[in-house]
């Protein structure tokens, strides 16, 4: 990428925000509840089907219906085999998912997202015919210093020092908030017009793969609404730091980049009539 924005100003407005906003989120997870999650594994089953192979089928499906460039097909389909959105968890929980599940599902996720993410990228080098990799390693770092780390701490935090936890979760949250809005600004002003250039058909391609990640996530979630609303953002969310790191260790060009901001552009925007509707549709049930 190359635009007004030094690229050191962008890493550490992303890693500040981050660790800020899963910071907040431990902060509200009590660890005992966590357990309750491990007496219906057939739910957490469904949930990271929905995550780490429905959604990654589903935008191969749409790309190819979309006859899309190749390189811009290449990065809608790296997002979606980049699983575990940071920012997921907190939208989970902020909609109402339950309050064991929606970690338990995002911690699992991550963990696995190591394992499933080289796993995906040798698969589709057979697809494309291309070079591309990704260590474990790189992965494995990249969601422990992101998610991991910062979410252990804020839990830690909230077992050992309660009143501390108390205080600290409503402030951190706001400047969550902040400091969101900023990264979200910097990042448009600094790639506004790689993203406008990945195509004009990338953009409704990348809405159907959203919509539809959201239907199946809504739908494997169930019975409860806590759940579905768990494993449905879970599923439209991706990690675009996952995306990006792929993306950057093999020299892609930035056509790719841009169409992994606008899917993150979209199904950020997407989640938030998703929210709205569940929100009613509680209330009336």
């Amino acid at each position: 990428m190359s635009g007004p924005v030094p690229e050191w100003v962008l890493n550490l407005a992303a890693v500040g925000t981050v660790f800020t906003v899963m910071f907040s989120v431990g902060l509200n997870i009590v660890v005992s509840e966590l357990r309750l999650v491990w007496q219906r594994p057939g739910l957490m089953l469904r949930g990271l089907f929905s995550v780490l192979v429905a959604v990654p089928a589903l935008a191969l499906v749409v790309t190819r219906f979309f006859d899309l460039p190749r390189f811009a097909e290449i990065g809608i389909v790296l997002m979606a085999i980049s699983p575990g959105a940071p920012i997921a968890l907190r939208r989970s929980l902020g909609a109402g998912a339950h309050r064991a599940f929606a970690p338990s599902l995002q911690i699992c996720i991550a963990l696995l997202a190591v394992v499933s993410v080289p796993l995906s990228i040798a698969a589709l080098n057979h697809m494309y015919a291309g070079r591309a990799s990704i260590g474990p390693w790189n992965v494995a770092r990249q969601v422990f210093v992101a998610q991991l780390l910062p979410l252990a701490l804020g839990m830690t935090v909230r077992q050992l020092r309660l009143p501390l936890a108390d205080w600290l979760a409503p402030r951190l949250a706001r400047a969550g908030n902040v400091l969101l809005v900023v990264l979200l600004a910097l990042v448009m002003l600094d790639v506004w017009q790689i993203t406008m250039n990945a195509g004009v058909r990338v953009w409704p391609a990348i809405l159907l793969v959203t919509v539809a990640a959201l239907a199946v996530g809504h739908l494997l979630g169930g019975p409860e609404p806590a759940t579905r609303t768990a494993v449905a953002i879970s599923s439209a969310l991706r990690n675009p730091g996952l995306a990006l790191l792929v993306a950057t260790l093999n020299a892609a060009p930035p056509i790719v980049t841009g169409t992994v901001l606008a899917y993150v552009l979209v199904s950020a925007l997407l989640i938030v009539p998703y929210i709205a509707w569940h929100r009613r549709a509680t209330v009336v049930s």
